[in-house]
């Protein structure tokens, strides 16, 4: 995640939605047409350049579904992160951009230097979040705190919460959720390992 950008319009149709974006200057230089943008943690692809430090992208409706991109308003901030390229410092996990659900912030909870927000998922979700692993919110690489069977909370240091969305965040917004694609391989191949051994054992 690199930094915040703001909303300009956001045009939507049926099932389709135009979204246009300001970003801090210099941010966006040599981002050409077609180039991959995450915002909000979603992988989107530029459609037009309208100005210096504005790009626009077009949502279909299974990215409306989705995310949280169908909820935006003008004027609303962004995560937004460029595409890595060879040799790029990882600060986090590799994240692909490739939103697998939304979670509801259920509790805030701050103290004088972090703020631990608690997550409401989808419970059939929940085998891949562990505590202490990784996960991505809204395009932030965090590490999860405390696991229930249905969320999870993370811890964020001030800086976090200056330079990203979460710094806004309320109870009840909803946000984008990336697994960690390690951690989903590793669950689903137990899984049908220990399926194949219980219908030999039948």
């Amino acid at each position: 995640m690199q930094g915040k950008a703001h909303v300009v319009s956001f045009e939507q149709r049926t099932g389709f939605a135009t979204l246009r974006v300001a970003f801090p200057a210099g941010s966006v230089d040599g981002v050409t047409l077609g180039a991959s943008v995450a915002i909000n943690g979603t992988c989107l692809t530029v459609t037009q350049q309208p100005g210096a430090n504005e790009l626009c992208f077009d949502l279909i409706v299974e990215t409306l579904r989705a995310t949280n991109l169908g909820t935006l308003q003008v004027g609303d901030a962004v995560n937004f992160e460029r595409s890595a390229r060879i040799g790029d410092e990882v600060g986090g996990h590799n994240v692909s951009g490739h939103i697998q659900t939304t979670a509801t912030v259920l509790r805030l909870v701050d103290t004088p230097d972090n703020r631990k927000v608690v997550f409401h998922m989808p419970a059939h979700l929940m085998k891949y979040i562990f505590s202490k692993g990784f996960i991505a919110v809204d395009g932030c690489s965090l590490t999860v705190g405390e696991v229930t069977p249905d969320s999870f909370c993370v811890w964020l240091i001030p800086e976090t919460l200056r330079v990203t969305v979460f710094g806004q965040r309320k109870e009840g917004d909803t946000v984008n959720i990336e697994l960690d694609a390690q951690t989903v391989a590793i669950v689903d191949t137990v899984e049908r390992v220990l399926a194949a051994k219980a219908v030999q054992a039948a």
